[in-house]
């Protein structure tokens, strides 16, 4: 076509030497591949982006926003080079190979980069929709990416050199040990990724807890090689992918998903304050909403059992009574069975744990409505107030070591009762002179 087009203009008078010839051939090929550009770029993209913000299709705005159609207009102008450089260049020439050479080149860079933003493109769609957000979308398209790297890198070397990509595959093929080394970690966790999602063990947005790696936090993103979590106090924890597999984690979800959150505290009562209830004591118990009906079933089942066993109930340890104690967990079991905050369609408990030189622990074991942390904290802090606050009203103490405030206050109080030491001192000597 050089040729041609050189004789073409010798016969309308023109006279070009050979390298003169080349250069027009050149030139031709630069304007038409700049007129192609503008049409691309200037016309046909402009189109395409109008069209694409416009639309209410989520896919179609992801597609443009991560370059997919701008990249793949440059490969498109890289092929047309190529052709181009085929048709105008003589089959002998230098040029021909260096601008084919150079044409594959950027198509291959530019194939490289439109698969990157397709794969950017499904995997902001994946994050947008609820179904697949789950997935581990990034470590899997970070493994794709790394294999488009590798093809394109062998067509890219095998090109410069002039020899034949199975060549260098076969090349590659001693090299295995190198290559399964230095890419140990992405593959360790391209397969982590995978068992985490097919075993729906863990997703964006799952609470994570991981002392050993001290990650406490909401799980912002799974990617090849990493896991990055976002701690409570805004931290960045980041956990190798591989080591949710190798070791323990706890994943929240559960909790989050049944809709309740666990109080599981306890109180230590003094056991020296625990006691039969007196009638009169009764009596002024029943006034309460929350355990009239309570303290009269008791009290009818505990009759009829003294009853029927003709008990003689002068003595207090004959028969069945009812404690301060044990009334006392019927009335929180009542009071957290009317609480507008705790879940009753779970676990609701009040126990005794077992005794200790502390006490008598009482566990408070129930749910919340709500998992928002502030919140849950809110709801456990008021319950615990108003158990503090109501029981000595049972006749009951909370078991509490003695303080520097408490010995103080008892040496004060010996030092009032006793006489000043002018006073015991005259007597002292009065009794030995006697």
């Amino acid at each position: 076509m050089q040729q041609q087009f050189t004789e073409w203009l010798k016969n309308h008078g023109v006279e070009f030497s050979d390298a003169t010839g080349l250069i027009s051939v050149l030139g031709l090929i630069i304007l038409i591949s700049l007129v192609v550009h503008l049409i691309l770029h200037r016309v046909v993209l402009r189109f395409v982006e109008n069209r694409a913000r416009k639309s209410e299709k989520l896919w179609k705005r992801s597609l443009f926003e991560n370059k997919l159609f701008n990249r793949f207009a440059l490969m498109i102008q890289g092929i047309i080079i190529y052709i181009q450089a085929g048709l105008w260049l003589t089959s002998d020439s230098e040029a021909l190979r260096w601008v084919q050479t150079l044409s594959l080149l950027w198509i291959q860079l530019f194939a490289l980069l439109t698969i990157f933003s397709f794969l950017d493109a499904i995997y902001l769609i994946g994050q947008k929709k609820t179904k697949t957000r789950a997935l581990p979308l990034k470590g899997i398209f970070q493994s794709i990416k790394i294999v488009a790297v590798l093809v394109i890198g062998i067509f890219v070397v095998s090109l410069l050199v002039g020899k034949s990509p199975l060549l260098i595959l076969s090349g590659l093929g001693a090299m295995t040990a190198v290559v399964m080394l230095v890419f140990k970690d992405p593959i360790l966790g391209l397969v982590a990724g995978i068992q985490l999602s097919a075993n729906d063990m863990l997703e964006v947005g799952d609470w994570l807890e991981m002392p050993q790696y001290g990650a406490d936090g909401d799980v912002i993103e799974i990617g090849l090689t990493t896991v990055k979590v976002q701690n409570w106090d805004k931290t960045i924890t980041t956990i190798p992918t591989y080591a949710l597999i190798s070791n323990s984690f706890k994943n929240w979800r559960g909790m989050m998903e049944t809709g309740g959150r666990r109080i599981k505290r306890s109180l230590l009562i003094d056991s020296s304050s625990v006691e039969f209830l007196s009638n009169q004591f009764i009596e002024t118990l029943r006034k309460s909403k929350l355990l009239a009906p309570y303290l009269q079933q008791k009290l009818d089942e505990v009759k009829q059992y003294n009853e029927e066993n003709g008990l003689d109930m002068s003595l207090r340890i004959n028969g069945r009574r009812l404690t301060n104690l044990g009334t006392f967990r019927a009335y929180l079991i009542n009071y957290l069975k009317n609480h507008p905050q705790i879940h009753q369609e779970l676990t609701l408990m009040v126990r005794q744990l077992e005794a200790s030189s502390n006490g008598i622990p009482l566990e408070v074991y129930a749910f919340t409505k709500t998992t928002d942390w502030a919140v849950y904290e809110g709801i456990q802090s008021d319950i615990f107030d108003h158990i503090f606050a109501v029981l000595p009203e049972f006749g009951l103490r909370v078991h509490q070591s003695p303080t520097g405030y408490d010995v103080r206050s008892l040496a004060i109080a010996r030092e009032a009762g006793s006489p000043s030491s002018s006073e015991s001192r005259p007597a002292t000597e009065q009794n030995k002179s006697g």
